[in-house]
């Protein structure tokens, strides 16, 4: 017998062991699963990464319980390494147990030790009753914690998630929900016995409840559509904290451009509203941008575009909800949103058109002032490159969270000419202090006249033109990002130099 013959029983107990493994729940589960519409964890995997990148570990955890109910390994998006695990519903409702608690926690760690983005797939039923005692066993949760601001983890919901596995949504970056996802404390069975109140999956934690609450940021029709949203997301981020976002290679898509089309869509006249997303759409290299939270915080718009082929983070006031003006929720979304965008050296480009932060006593009670506070700290404290256009005003503590104060660090501050600002508009001046006829018209011109006295004082950088806005904004991340490489470079001789 052959050295490589000895090798023959011992490899083919190794490979039985891998097809029950890759069998998850078993054909039925695995057939009953798919049925419903919904990808199985492993074909989850197979759609996220790249086409034959997917390397798994941890296949023999569980033994008689396949991968013990998460498939967990490392692929490819776009050409970059991340790490991936997927809760495999089919075995044991994808519940947790002290293997998979194992395996998870691995991931994350392997994630910020290999300075690699983390995906979370989930659709399990949280902690599984083995009667195991986890002993002084780290909970996954702390590793994926020690993820935020080191490495970006995205979690995607593809099925009910229960639990302490639901608990990885909101610790993560940016989550997005399927039509069929749901996420709650605990489901629908275990809240009829704690509380006596009947209420379905949906009802309890579907689209309809998880995403007007802010757990969720996005929604995905179907599983594909969610992990292709996943893919998109993650192309506008670096590998993690360590390293900075990828440009694009020089196109005339992304080159310097009049708009002149702002003229046509912004009316002078506060009163008239007007779709930011348009302006956007003007403004950045192609109207293929990518919007975080659409449907919550609509004051504000958060979204992911590039500027000169590079990916920038736009935090956009939103004329046509509320007047522009940030209530709790918009504050809440953009905080999040500038803190994760400041972790990975994400620019940060304010567009500023708000009457300020929302009055009256039920914004009070949702506490907007708390949320304001919040949104305030993360962006006055964000090192990142930060750029600021008042388009057409910016009132009081409304045009602060949007980085219209003086020495804030900004790379580039701009106006448009007649833009208001101070800590109230003259309408309300007026009525607040019941002014006469002639002095409520004396506010309002000293109103239109603001930009040009804030620009003789340096408030902003220039006024512009807003057919100039683009171009303005593109010259001034152009220079930061020359003044990032050159601080770079001292530091990447040193480390190759002999």
């Amino acid at each position: 017998m052959t050295n490589a013959q000895t090798w023959d029983e011992t490899l083919a107990d190794l490979d039985r062991r891998r097809v029950r493994v890759q069998a998850m729940g078993g054909p039925e589960r695995v057939a009953k699963h798919r049925g419903k519409g919904k990808l199985d964890a492993r074909s989850r995997i197979e759609h996220l990464v790249d086409p034959g990148t997917f390397q798994e570990f941890g296949t023999l955890v569980g033994g008689e319980v396949a991968a013990d109910a998460i498939v967990a390994g490392s692929g490819l998006i776009h050409g970059a390494p991340v790490m991936v695990g997927a809760e495999d519903f089919t075995t044991l409702a994808g519940s947790i147990a002290p293997g998979s608690n194992s395996k998870r926690y691995r991931l994350a760690e392997l994630a910020v030790r290999n300075r690699v983005p983390l995906v979370m797939l989930l659709e399990g039923a949280g902690f599984r009753p083995t009667g195991d005692h986890y002993g002084r066993t780290p909970t996954d949760l702390l590793a994926q914690a020690r993820c935020s601001g080191r490495v970006p983890m995205v979690t995607g919901v593809l099925g009910a998630s229960a639990g302490h596995g639901a608990l990885v949504a909101p610790v993560a970056d940016f989550a997005i929900m399927s039509r069929q996802g749901a996420i709650f404390t605990a489901g629908p069975p275990v809240v009829k016995v704690s509380t006596g109140e009947e209420v379905s999956k949906e009802d309890l934690g579907g689209p309809d409840v998880a995403v007007p609450s802010g757990l969720i940021h996005n929604l995905g029709e179907t599983d594909e559509a969610v992990l292709d949203e996943i893919r998109r997301y993650l192309a506008y981020f670096p590998p993690s904290a360590w390293s900075y976002p990828p440009s694009s290679p020089p196109s005339t898509a992304t080159g310097p451009r009049a708009t002149p089309e702002l003229l046509g869509l912004i009316s002078r006249d506060n009163r008239r509203t007007y779709d930011m997303r348009t302006v956007l759409d003007v403004v950045f290299d192609d109207t293929d941008w990518f919007e975080v939270q659409p449907d919550f915080g609509e004051a504000i718009i958060c979204a992911l575009a590039h500027l000169g082929g590079h990916p920038v983070a736009v935090v956009a006031n939103q004329p046509q909800v509320l007047a522009g003006s940030i209530d709790a929720d918009a504050a809440d979304k953009a905080a999040h949103f500038i803190t994760v965008a400041d972790s990975f050296h994400l620019p940060i480009v304010f567009l500023a058109d708000n009457p300020g932060m929302l009055p009256g006593s039920e914004s009070e009670q949702a506490g907007v002032l708390r949320s304001g506070a919040r949104m305030f700290v993360a962006q006055t404290t964000a090192t990142t490159m930060k750029l600021h256009v008042t388009l057409r005003k910016a009132y009081g503590f409304g045009s602060m969270v949007m980085s219209l104060i003086s020495f804030d660090n900004q790379v580039g501050t701009f106006a448009y000419p007649g833009a208001t600002m101070g800590a109230m508009s003259a309408a309300a001046l007026s009525n607040a202090s019941n002014a006469e006829q002639d002095l409520a018209a004396s506010l309002r011109e000293m109103e239109l006249q603001a930009s040009y006295h804030s620009a003789q004082h340096m408030g902003f950088d220039e006024l512009i033109n807003p057919a100039e806005t683009r171009n303005a904004l593109l010259a001034s991340l152009q220079r930061g990002l020359y003044a990032r490489q050159a601080a770079a470079e001292p530091v990447v001789r040193a480390a190759i130099m002999p």
